[in-house]
Formats: structure tokens, C-alpha cells, sequence
């Protein structure tokens, strides 16, 4: 481990991954606070704490905005964890530290500006067009470190 916390590009690697890690786990609390506003629960027991006296089945309802940032959500969960399984393989495989710079960089950028485009909700191709950049970083990762473990 002290070999890993040792390499640029490792460090380099669990600060991006961190980073989106972290606004991946904030849409967590953003969905609750929809929730909330909207009184939209997907549970009962959910709808019975927040009915104050009322009927909690009519609160067992969806909500756009609501699903729109669930959908977000689990568009992050599909993306950023490959990214982080490849990513420390790629990181693993000694790679240059620029290209692994530029690798992690965009990845990020692209699920940022992601999410703002999924929030907003800004005109497509926006959120299609991040969406497919941070996937392609993922794949050229993964070609570089099976490229780098046949050359071995």
C-alpha cells in the first residue's frame, strides 16, 4: 500500500475518483430533499411520518423532478463505478502521469457537467454528449491496461 500512496498517478487517481464518488453520494440527500418539498414518498411508513395526520397513501405518488434526479443518480451509479474498478487498474498499470491526468480530468468534468445538464435540465445532446465522453475515457483506459498487460 505504501507503494501505491508513493505513485503520482495513483494519488492523482483517488482524488478524482473521490471527487466524483462524493457528488455521486450528494444526489442521495438532493432526492430526499425533493422528496420532502414535494411530498412524494415511494414508501408508506415514509409517507405516514411526513402526512401529518393525513391520508399517507396519497403521497405514494411519483414526481418528475423527483425521478429526474433518481435517474441521475443511477446514471452515476452505471458510470462512475466502472470508472473507478478501471480506473485503478489503469492506474495500476503504470501509466504516464500527463495521460492518466487527462484521463481522470475529463472523466470528472464529463460527470459534472453531466449532472448539471440532468438537473437543469439543459436541451439535448448536452447530457448525452458528457454522458458519452466520460464512457469513452472508461474504454480507453481499459484499452490501455489490456494493451499494457499483453506487452508484458
Amino acid at each position: 500500500m505504501a507503494l501505491l500512496a508513493d505513485s503520482e498517478v495513483f494519488r492523482a487517481f483517488a482524488t478524482y475518483a473521490v471527487i466524483v464518488l462524493v457528488k455521486m453520494m450528494a444526489l442521495g440527500p438532493v432526492t430526499a430533499y425533493y422528496r420532502i418539498t414535494r411530498k412524494v414518498f415511494a414508501n408508506l411508513e415514509d409517507a405516514a411520518g411526513n402526512s401529518r395526520g393525513g391520508d399517507p397513501k396519497k403521497y405514494i405518488r411519483t414526481d418528475q423532478d423527483v425521478e429526474r434526479v433518481r435517474r441521475c443518480h443511477l446514471n452515476d451509479i452505471e458510470n462512475i463505478i466502472p470508472f473507478i474498478g478501471v480506473g485503478l487498474l489503469y492506474a495500476l498499470s503504470n501509466p504516464d502521469l500527463s495521460s492518466a491526468l487527462l484521463h481522470f480530468r475529463i472523466f470528472t468534468v464529463s460527470r459534472l457537467l453531466h449532472t448539471v445538464s440532468y438537473l437543469t435540465p439543459l436541451p439535448q445532446p448536452s447530457r448525452a454528449l458528457c454522458f458519452l465522453v466520460g464512457y469513452l475515457v472508461t474504454l480507453s483506459m481499459a484499452f490501455f491496461t489490456v494493451r499494457s498487460l499483453l506487452y508484458i
